[in-house]
């Protein structure tokens, strides 16, 4: 089990699989590339287990899990269906809810960042409201006028400074800069 925030990441995570167990009969893949509930960058492989068996159990327990960006590779070296369609399912299912229960995980907040242009006094009060708001500052540059601040906002929240400005008595000056967006492990 990975952190599989694309495709590719997937595909690096089967080779090194392949390549550890090289002797495997099989190794069934499972991803989800995107955040929890994404049905676009997602993917499963039976690996030449019989269809449905294997892969898609699997891609079903990442699913239900709640977790997004996560891939896994399940390796079987017996082959054979001793265990029958249902349960060689069953047993690429439960493999994939045994290493879920021990996946250390983190929230991973997306956001866009902003930058406020400041007078050089206000720095560490913003600062200070960032912290208490878990804003990250991503950058500060200095100028003779001030400050710009590059702090990143949550995407799912609406945009208030509003309490930043009663804080400070005094208006924000406010850029948004989309380029820079990126996603925060909170």
């Amino acid at each position: 089990m990975a952190h599989t925030p694309s495709p590719d990441a997937l595909h690096t995570l089967v080779a090194a699989a392949k390549h550890a167990h090289p002797n495997a009969s099989h190794h069934c893949s499972a991803f989800i590339a995107g955040a929890p509930g994404e049905q676009t960058a997602i993917g499963f492989s039976d690996d030449g287990e019989p269809g449905g068996t294997a892969g898609r159990p699997m891609f079903q327990v990442l699913n239900g899990s709640g977790i997004g960006e996560i891939g896994c590779v399940v390796i079987r070296y017996f082959g054979g269906t001793k265990l029958g369609t249902g349960g060689l399912a069953r047993a690429y299912a439960q493999a994939v809810s045994q290493a879920l229960d021990t996946l250390p995980t983190r929230e991973i907040i997306e956001r866009d960042t902003l930058v406020l242009h400041l007078n050089f006094s206000q720095e560490a009060d913003v600062r200070a409201w960032c912290a208490e708001n878990a804003l990250p500052v991503f950058s500060a540059d200095y100028d003779g006028d001030g400050v710009r601040l590059a702090l990143g906002w949550p995407r799912d929240k609406p945009l208030d400074l509003s309490p930043l400005e009663n804080r400070l008595k005094s208006t924000l000056t406010i850029e948004s800069d989309t380029k820079a967006s990126q996603p925060d492990p909170s």
